[in-house]
């Protein structure tokens, strides 16, 4: 049986429940990547070493059962999740949801106290250490993706009440990136450096996402400064695009994987870079890509797929960079916004909990039903938000076709 709710009016319950979860526990949680915040590390100094790092904390993110109380993990409020709930705020807050004028200052207080310490720029980094296979990243060690949602969502909030706060806080993000990230290498290499200044590795959404905000931050200052650098690796890393319009992750050997959630931010990056830029220089890079996204990380029943060649695991973190990709190119497609309350009905159907939260994963005999306060709720709560502030004509989504007719909300 159905009922008249629209998926719109699904979809906007939902992200109230979520916000009501969220403000319950206060914006702090446990994260994917969150092992070595363990005491063990303190307790028991022969652990901390690379391999253990690495073990545990894969361990730890696979399991689905969640012991981090058990290793003495606290819950904690991550300055990248506090950025996409400010976002979401921005967002809600135009499709008329109340009261978020004192989310959206509660959430820029934290950022500004959350910013990492010892540095002269405005700077963000996690809340745990974390392992990469050759580096330990320490806590609240600045990097360029942290960073610059954060600074993005600075912008959200200039560009809507005028901040100057903000403004002048996103602009000291995009110099710490320019003058402590930026790179070349002879006429035509040009990159980022993540996740620390002294790794030059080419990851391709950390070259996008800080070139999207050095140019976002160009529009409204008028600072040259930020331009020619964004664009000049802005083009390395779109030519680096697939002859099938995918990119891999990096161009490392070890980097060579397509995955939904880092393709979804290539191509809303460059959106935002062309739209700030009025060039459409790399609008056929964006349209091959979209096609190719399209293509490979949608099953028919709405399952967003994280890797591009297999279905599972199916990732909370995909389903919410689905949505938003979806809602921020609908213009490619009139089949987007459809295919977006698709994939959050069946996410809502299979990874939503009673109290409104998001499970982290479904595997292929089981679930990981751990709730991550960056990883999942936050991002979902984001895409929610997009989804119905891009739905500009809710009524249009008809509840006879609605692919959430049955969800419980």
């Amino acid at each position: 049986m159905t009922d008249s709710r629209t998926p719109y009016q699904d979809a906007r319950v939902a992200t109230l429940k979520l916000l009501d979860y969220c403000r319950s526990n206060e914006w702090a949680g446990y994260d994917p990547y969150d092992a070595l915040n363990s005491g063990l590390f303190n307790a028991l100094p022969f652990l901390n070493s690379r391999i253990p790092r690495l073990v545990l904390t894969q361990a730890l993110k696979k399991s689905p059962i969640n012991v981090r109380s058990l290793l003495r993990i606290p819950k904690t409020q991550n300055p990248k999740g506090l950025a996409l709930f400010l976002s979401a705020f921005i967002r809600l807050s135009k499709i008329g949801v109340e009261h978020q004028q004192e989310l959206i200052s509660l959430m820029i207080e934290r950022l500004g106290a959350l910013r990492s310490p010892g540095v002269s720029y405005w700077c963000w980094g996690y809340s745990f250490p974390w392992q990469t296979r050759t580096i330990l990243v320490p806590a609240g060690a600045p990097n360029l993706v942290c960073t610059s949602f954060v600074a993005n969502a600075l912008l959200d909030v200039y560009d809507d009440c005028g901040d100057s706060r903000c403004l002048s806080m996103a602009v000291s993000a995009a110099e710490y990136i320019l003058n402590e990230l930026y790179w070349t290498s002879g006429d035509a290499v040009a990159g980022f450096s993540y996740p620390l200044p002294t790794r030059r590795a080419q990851i391709h959404n950390a070259n996008f996402l800080a070139a999207a905000l050095l140019c976002r931050v160009h529009k409204r200052t008028g600072e040259r400064k930020f331009l020619d650098p964004a664009l000049k690796v802005a083009r390395h890393s779109a030519a680096k695009q697939n002859a099938d319009g995918s990119w891999y992750y990096g161009e490392e050997p070890s980097a060579g994987w397509i995955d939904n959630f880092h393709t979804g931010f290539n191509l809303c990056a460059l959106r935002s870079l062309g739209d700030d830029l009025g060039t459409a220089e790399f609008k056929t890079c964006i349209e091959r890509g979209f096609a190719f996204y399209r293509d490979h990380f949608f099953r028919e029943d709405g399952v967003a797929r994280y890797f591009h060649d297999r279905t599972y695991p199916i990732d909370v973190h995909s389903v919410a960079q689905s949505i938003i990709t979806l809602a921020t190119l609908k213009d490619l497609d009139p089949k987007n916004l459809p295919l977006a309350y698709q994939v959050l009905g069946w996410a809502m159907n299979h990874l939503r909990d009673a109290r409104g939260c998001f499970y982290y994963r479904a595997l292929r005999f089981c679930k990981i039903r751990t709730s991550y306060m960056r990883w999942s709720q936050a991002w979902m709560l984001l895409a929610m938000a997009t989804l119905l502030s891009e739905s500009e004509n809710p009524a249009a989504l008809s509840a006879a076709d609605n692919p959430m007719a049955w969800v419980k909300v």
